[in-house]
């Protein structure tokens, strides 16, 4: 066994590892919405009018009636007693990204000294918690503590399981003392508003009466690292920064392209099941488990939802992975880019819009160039991602995504659209005056008599591209693993708004006209793909002509988050947001100032255990080993046998390269930028970032020289390969 105390210690218990025995008995179909007071359970328990109330504001956005609080309160708290609840909390979403909750007991003293279980409609409608101590961006002063939360009907409440008890969730809303949005949800809810008014003008238009409330569906696919917790407690940078800031890349990496949907190793397909089950309780219907590219990584995808629903669950799904993870002894990695030289995780939201009376908008059927309505809304698609690459880019701007973006795993940090051959040629020929016909679905010819026949579809798929058509629906692969879907989603029904309010507009006016409709839409999508087609791109995302050809077709490409955050303060993009309240121009700015913080941290905190690791642990690795063959040398020397110098002179030199590292690093870090956020953000990019590299460069070298039994960290080697 290789390596030394620690390393081995872990490497060992790897091994001494045995997959728990759970009983697993209880059928997925009684699993399934077990730990959700959703529908069902709602009408089983309350009234007839108080159920048929709230369900119009779920399925219908019919404005929330205050007065049936009390009544749904009093049937949730029974639910939840019986199923094991002593508190209940609001779940609310701040803008750190992750998910907040504070616990509040059911039973409240009564005059008889005794204690009882209330829980009343007030309660339920509206909660405080501090709102001070939240990101805010300005917004509140730290003196300034309160903060609401509001019930957000549109999403079940739920039980949390723990051993010791359960917990009533609520997913709420939070805003300021002044009503304004201290989290992700609410801008999310009302982008989703503004966007079904306008969609519902356009579907207005092509003759629709039974025009049901307008939604946008998403379904994110999680990307996700599983190692050993031991590898992961004996790494202080993972624990720290999320993120292995030294590493040397194994002999085998991913080279061989064996690990994608390979057969899953047991102890992860254990995990996984468990993982899929306590996802089904909570109404979550995981639908697709492999593994991906990278060894050591996974995926896990969820089918469509609404967008604010596939919201909440996508922040339930990431606590359920992590703590699943710790049941089998594993550590969930969330971070976009762990492990330097493999692909990194992202989070591809799939989106589409419809509703149940008109169907999914964005399906073109087989005839796409007779599907009127389709192209429309294809047509806003084309022109949002134009006109708004740079908000796109904004809401998937952070730190740890800055390793992915242009990394060639994951789509440019250029936003373009891929059509697929298919819709390319349909709005080709609209563009030269009207679309006549669309390529046919094939038949492959396989050469196996005894296979069925199989239908090649008349687009193929790109994964370089960062908004890429799929088919009946799109996806944007920009945003990252770690993130909440609540930015991409709002920035797409926003932008969605914008163009279907643009296109509604048109039509409208040319029709009072007296133009003739078919002709008025045949006009306005020639020109949105005159106007917009620059933005589509079915070419290689990943190749450095495509960095030349985009620039000279005038689209952003925004490297860094410093840049793209940058997009934030660009007037298209404050006033499209405040146009359709989605986010007013304070709102904005403070979002502003929170994200530039949370990169501004990110890097301080990388740099500073670099500097840490550094010093107390890699160089003094480091140094006993060139004292362990200076040793050596002047032994050999005395008894006259030849001995190569160049070994010590080479390893010596990389001390010297590390230490001047760790040098230029520790004056970065003394050294406190004068200026505004975004000065402090740009100073961290471009003055800790490059001694950081530099640090790494000489550590990494180092491990591949130094004897085994003296590296201190546990190596890629151990931790992609060992589970």
């Amino acid at each position: 066994m290789s390596g030394n105390a620690t390393r081995r210690a872990a490497v060992k218990a790897v091994g001494d590892y045995a997959i728990p025995d759970k009983d697993f008995s209880e059928p997925l179909g009684e699993l399934f919405g077990k730990n959700v007071f959703g529908p069902t359970e709602m009408k089983a328990r309350l009234p007839k009018n108080v159920f048929r109330s709230v369900n119009a504001t779920i399925e219908k956005g019919a404005p929330l009636d205050p007065t049936v609080a009390d009544a749904v309160a009093s049937a949730m708290r029974d639910w939840a007693i019986e199923n094991g609840a002593s508190h209940y909390a609001h779940v609310f979403y701040p803008l750190t990204g992750l998910t907040a909750e504070k616990h509040d007991s059911f039973l409240e003293p009564s005059s008889d000294s005794s204690s009882m279980a209330e829980f009343t409609g007030k309660t339920l409608l509206q909660g405080e918690p501090d709102g001070s101590s939240f990101p805010n961006g300005g917004i509140r002063s730290t003196f300034e503590a309160r903060g609401y939360t509001g019930w957000d009907v549109t999403s079940p409440a739920y039980i949390l399981e723990n051993p010791n008890g359960n917990t009533l969730c609520i997913p709420t809303i939070f805003i300021s003392w002044t009503g304004e949005a201290l989290d992700k949800k609410t801008p999310l809810l009302r982008s989703q508003q503004a966007m079904s008014v306008q969609a519902a003008r356009v579907l207005k238009l092509f003759g629709h009466t039974d025009i049901d409330t307008v939604v946008s569906y998403a379904g994110a696919e999680q990307e996700y690292f599983l190692i050993d917790e031991h590898f992961y407690y004996a790494r202080p940078d993972l624990m720290s920064a999320g993120r292995t800031l030294f590493g040397a890349p194994p002999a085998k990496g991913q080279e061989f392209d064996d690990h994608y949907f390979g057969a899953i190793p047991e102890r992860v397909l254990a995990y996984m099941i468990e993982v899929d089950r306590e996802l089904f309780k909570q109404g979550i219907l995981a639908k697709t488990r492999h593994n991906e590219v990278a060894p050591g990584q996974f995926e896990i995808a969820p089918l469509f939802e609404k967008s604010n629903l596939a919201h909440d669950h996508q922040q339930l799904m990431m606590t359920t992975l992590k703590k699943v993870a710790e049941r089998y002894g594993m550590t969930c990695l969330l971070h976009e880019k762990p492990f330097s030289g493999v692909n990194g995780s992202g989070k591809h939201v799939n989106f589409s819009i419809g509703n149940r009376n008109q169907g999914n908008l964005l399906n073109p059927g087989d005839t796409p160039h007779e599907n009127a309505q389709f192209l429309v809304f294809c047509a806003a698609v084309i022109r949002s991602v134009h006109l708004y690459g740079g908000l796109l880019r904004a809401v998937v701007a952070s730190a740890s995504n800055d390793f992915r973006l242009g990394a060639n795993e994951a789509p440019p940090a250029i936003i373009s659209i891929f059509l697929g051959a298919q819709l390319m040629d349909v709005f080709d020929q609209i563009a030269k005056g009207g679309a006549t016909g669309s390529k046919e679905s094939g038949t492959l010819h396989v050469g196996v008599d005894t296979l069925p026949p199989m239908k090649a579809d008349p687009g193929d798929r790109n994964r370089t591209s960062p908004f890429a058509f799929t088919g009946n629906r799109f996806e944007f692969r920009a945003p990252g693993s770690s993130q909440s879907i609540s930015g991409p989603m709002v920035a797409i029904n926003t932008i969605m708004a914008e163009a279907m309010d643009y296109i509604a507009t048109d039509l409208e006016t040319a029709v009072a006209a007296g133009t003739d409709f078919n002709d008025a839409v045949q006009t306005i999508l020639a020109k949105i793909i005159t106007d917009h087609g620059a933005a589509v791109f079915n070419g290689n995302g990943y190749s450095d002509e495509w960095q030349e050809e985009a620039a000279s077709r005038g689209l952003l490409n925004l490297r860094t988050t410093p840049d793209a955050l940058e997009q934030f303060s660009e007037p298209a993009i404050v006033e499209v947001l405040d146009k359709y309240n989605v986010l007013s121009n304070r709102e904005l700015a403070s979002r502003q100032e929170v994200y530039l913080e949370q990169y501004i941290l990110s890097v301080h905190v990388e740099a500073k255990q670099t500097a840490e690791l550094g010093r107390t642990t890699i160089l003094p690795a480091a140094q006993r080993y060139l004292g362990e063959l200076a040793t050596v040398a002047t032994s050999l020397k005395a008894v006259e046998l030849p001995w190569d110098s160049d070994t010590l002179t080479a390893i010596s030199g990389l001390v010297t390269d590390l230490l001047a590292g760790l040098t230029e690093l520790d004056a970065a870090l003394a050294h406190e930028a004068e200026g505004n956020s975004m000065e402090h953000a740009t100073n961290a990019r471009d003055t800790l970032i490059p001694p950081m590299v530099k640090v790494r460069a000489a550590a990494d070298a180092l491990e591949g020289v130094v004897a085994d039994d003296l590296w201190p960290l546990p190596t890629y080697q151990e931790m992609l390969n060992i589970i």
